[in-house]
């Protein structure tokens, strides 16, 4: 058996879970987010997913609050709308970047133009998501989930590296989800496009934001110094469009269980205003919220030779793409 096979093996990390993190997890479904209301004004805000559910909420948090927004977006019918209701709502300074963060091609774009604004980012919210219980191969040959969740992510942070050094004191904010405890065998190295194990949309949506979770701790190393905080959050159990795009089955099962036990995306927003403006945060950065309150990663999220050996096996993902980042850890 492989290294890279053993690396989501259960038997790796069995014996190193405490029942005590399942109950924090659960005792923490019932707190309200810590409520920041310090003013925004004249700053930037970078919001991936942006016009429906947690995204769109939170866009109009912030621009509440007085920043300016920039959000990235598929539908430029959409862009348009939400940028028209901030600055008719609340006078806010509002760009869209259109991007199908599928396609690496748009991803690129959407790092490219962040990294050339002339203003500082002062807080990017890597918060596009979905969820598919189909397994569903990209344009480029990639896994849609692993795509969304963690590579777009993971190519935007780099290609902007260099100007987030330059800005500092940036925040850099992932929704994340408490969903990562699916992949409770870590991550699968030689299986991260799901072509040698049966498929599972809870498994491959939990992959996905594992993934992510072990990427924030290396990226938060590598910026560390520079004054940017890099942190995952679960945004609580909300009522969003996520998996509108499934079966009827799943349509069924959303609309009169899921959708009923959910809270509005609104507590979302609040808890990534906090994440994002609130001064009691300064210096806190590789950690992940559940909510507003900091919670303690599974073994799996924990396991920074995982997180390593994922980072390097994406860099080979990238290069076989035909794409150079010249950044190696």
């Amino acid at each position: 058996m492989s290294n890279a096979f053993k690396s989501c093996s259960v038997k790796k990390y069995w014996f190193k879970y405490k029942w005590n993190i399942v109950f924090e997890m659960i005792k923490n479904m019932s707190k309200k987010p810590d409520i920041c209301n310090d003013s925004f004004d004249g700053k930037t805000v970078v919001i991936t997913g942006a016009t429906s559910g947690i995204g769109y909420e939170t866009a109009k948090k912030y621009a509440s609050m007085g920043a300016r927004i920039i959000s990235v977006n598929r539908s430029k019918e959409k862009s348009e709308r939400l940028c028209y209701e901030l600055k008719e709502k609340y006078e806010a300074e509002c760009y869209y970047i259109l991007a199908d963060l599928s396609k690496i091609a748009d991803i690129r774009r959407v790092g490219y133009e962040l990294s050339t604004l002339d203003e500082k980012i002062d807080v990017l919210i890597h918060n596009a998501g979905l969820y598919t219980n189909k397994r569903t191969i990209t344009d480029d040959g990639l896994e849609l989930n692993f795509v969304v969740h963690y590579l777009a992510p993971f190519l935007i942070n780099q290609m902007i590296l260099e100007k987030l050094k330059k800005d500092k004191n940036s925040r850099i904010i992932f929704v994340s989800s408490e969903a990562y405890r699916f992949a409770a065998w870590g991550i699968c190295l030689d299986d991260l496009l799901w072509e040698k194990h049966r498929y599972s949309g809870l498994k491959a949506y939990g992959s996905a934001k594992l993934a992510q979770i072990l990427s924030m701790h290396v990226f938060s190393k590598m910026v560390k110094g520079h004054g940017i905080m890099v942190n995952a959050m679960h945004p609580g159990f909300v009522k969003t469009n996520t998996g509108s795009e499934n079966g009827p089955i799943y349509k069924f099962f959303k609309k009169n269980i899921l959708d009923r036990l959910s809270q509005e995306p609104t507590i979302s927003a609040e808890a990534l205003y906090y994440l994002g403006a609130s001064k009691d945060l300064d210096g806190i950065t590789d950690k992940f919220f559940h909510l507003t309150t900091i919670e303690e990663l599974t073994p799996p999220a924990k396991d920074l030779e995982l997180a390593k050996a994922l980072w390097n096996k994406t860099e080979q993902i990238i290069r076989n793409l035909g794409i150079d980042m010249g950044v190696r850890v």
